[in-house]
């Protein structure tokens, strides 16, 4: 599976922006799938992921009630969508796959993608 993000830019706090994760081959929908965040010197972190059928949703703490993770999988595409924005989600935010569960710890993912840039203005 290979994985492109998109959508990244910058916006002022409390703006909005919906992040795109498009996958190639035909297991997607065997997967669950993630967006995960890494900031400026600090580690990766988990943000929110989707199970494979789309019927279960997790999210950090830190993004609960702001942000929603969806999927399409006849079109090999997984969103998320983020609201209320604030500085401190200021990130490069990346997509990825795993095929046995979800999990938040980042290493244990099989699949990345290279990661797309949100910028959040004060």
């Amino acid at each position: 599976v290979q994985l492109q993000a998109s959508g990244g830019g910058m916006v002022q706090a409390g703006g909005s922006l919906k992040l795109s994760c498009a996958a190639s081959g035909r297991t997607f929908s065997s997967y669950g799938m993630g967006w995960f965040r890494q900031a400026p010197g600090k580690e990766r972190e988990f943000v929110a992921a989707i199970s494979w059928s789309g019927g279960t949703t997790y999210y950090s703490d830190s993004v609960k009630g702001r942000f929603t993770i969806s999927r399409d999988n006849a079109k090999n595409t997984v969103y998320l969508q983020m609201n209320s924005l604030k500085p401190e989600d200021t990130a490069v935010y990346y997509c990825a796959g795993r095929y046995n569960g979800i999990r938040i710890d980042y290493t244990s993912w099989d699949y990345w993608g290279q990661g797309t840039q949100v910028t959040v203005s004060s």
